[in-house]
This record gives structure tokens, sequence and C-alpha cells, in this order.
């Protein structure tokens, strides 16, 4: 392994994220405040508890997870994106790195930034008492494998796009949508049951089920089955990216 150029590239990322710090740690920040104040304090003072819990510490972790989600998916999708339209992929290309080493590199960066934002946001919930954190370590595994599933996300669609507008195609259409549905804002117990057969279909609900488990020690679903999905969505999504990667789609002419 390439030690000194991964620990280089890692570098390279998290110096980028402090660069425009504003954009990449404040503004989530101050958008997940917002949504805990709207949601948690203004509507949830008029929602009995969940679960046993207060309504603000059954909606925190989804918002968190809203805040990893985005923050982990822009930071690799906008890293791999420029350095194709500036050719800075071809001097990482001819380095001495394996493909894996430097999938990793772009991956670890990406789990730094939202491990930040994650950390951030959980000092603002303290401010609100919405948080609760029964099993700090599954929610720093939590928090690490789902920003390594969209950081690998936005890597193949940085890889695919050809402007701005499509770098953020999958974001608007798809992960925005199944996020709010995946239950971040509400119980499945709330749904008729038809809607939620269909929820349990969303992998986003496993991701937000897995956040508040181990952070209020409440759960929806079937942990097992989302920590095997979570898992077999990291290494299925790390075996496409570095296929791409070998074969050179959108990278070699």
């Amino acid at each position: 392994m390439n030690g000194i150029g991964l620990y280089t590239m890692i570098r390279r990322e998290v110096q980028r994220t402090f660069r425009v710090v504003v954009q990449t740690l404040i503004a989530p920040v101050i958008s997940a405040a917002l949504y805990i104040f709207i949601f948690g304090t203004v509507i949830g003072s008029k929602i009995d508890s969940i679960a046993g819990v207060p309504y603000i510490s059954f909606v925190f972790p989804g918002v968190l997870m809203l805040s990893i989600i985005n923050a982990s998916f822009s930071s690799a999708s906008s890293s791999l994106y420029f350095m194709r339209f500036t050719r800075g992929l071809e001097e990482i290309l001819i380095a001495p790195f394996s493909y894996l080493e430097m999938i990793f590199g772009f991956v670890a960066g990406s789990i730094a930034r939202s491990l930040m934002v994650a950390f951030l946001i959980l000092i603002t919930g303290l401010f609100f008492g919405a948080v609760t954190l029964v099993n700090p370590i599954a929610f720093i595994l939590y928090v690490s494998a789902i920003a390594a599933i969209f950081s690998m996300l936005g890597l193949i669609v940085a890889l695919w796009a050809e402007s701005f507008e499509q770098l953020t195609v999958l974001n608007t259409f798809v992960i925005t949508p199944l996020t709010y549905l995946g239950g971040i804002f509400y119980s499945i117990t709330m749904l008729p049951e038809v809607a939620q057969t269909i929820t349990l279909w969303n992998p986003f609900f496993y991701f937000a089920d897995g956040i508040r488990s181990s952070m209020i020690g409440v759960s929806e679903a079937d942990t097992t089955f989302g920590a095997f999905l979570i898992i077999g969505l990291v290494v299925g999504l790390a075996s496409l990216v570095n296929h791409l990667f070998k074969i050179g789609w959108k990278i070699r002419s």
C-alpha cells in the first residue's frame, strides 16, 4: 500500500473541505438547526412522544442522516468531477496507486467530512435537548458506512456527468425523495399498511433506523437485516466503482 500517497490524498480532501468551510460545514449545521427547530421544537411540541421518546429526539437522527448523505455525496462527486475536467485525475492515474487506493482516498475524505458535519450537528442538537447517544461506537460505524455508500454513488455520478446540471440529477430526483420517504420525520407505524410495506423496500429507511437505534435505542426495522443491507451496498458499490476505474470509463479517452 502506498501509505504516503494515500495520506496525501486524504489530507488533500480534508483541506478542500476547510477551504470552503462555510459551504461544507457551516451551511449543513445551519440547515440542520432549522430542521430541528421547526420539526422538533415547533411542530414536535404539538406531537405526543413516539416509541416512548420525545418527537424531537425521534426526528433528530433522521435530520443528521440527511446532512451526512448530502455531505458525503457532494464531497466525492465534486472532487472527482473537477479532477476529471481539470485533468488533475491524470496525475493520480500515473502515480503508484492501485484503483482501490484511489477509491479509498476519495471515500475516506468524504467520511472525514461527514463525521465533522455529524459531530457539529450533535453539538447543535445539545442546545435543543435533542441528543441521546446510547451506543457511540455503533453511531460512528453507521455514519461512516452511510457516508461510504453515498460517496461511492457520488464517484459514479462524477464519472458519468458531463455538466454541473448532470452532477445534481441523482441527488435531486432519487436521493432526496427517497430520503424524505424513508421515515426521517415520522414513525412507520403512522402510515397505512400499504405505505408501510413500500417503506420497507426503501433502503433509506434502514439507514435512518440504524442511526436512530444507535442514538435513542429505538428501532422500527430489523437491525440485522439493515446492517447486512448497508454492508452489502458498501461492498457492491466498491466493486462497481473499482470496475469502472479499471476499464477507464469516462476516464481514458
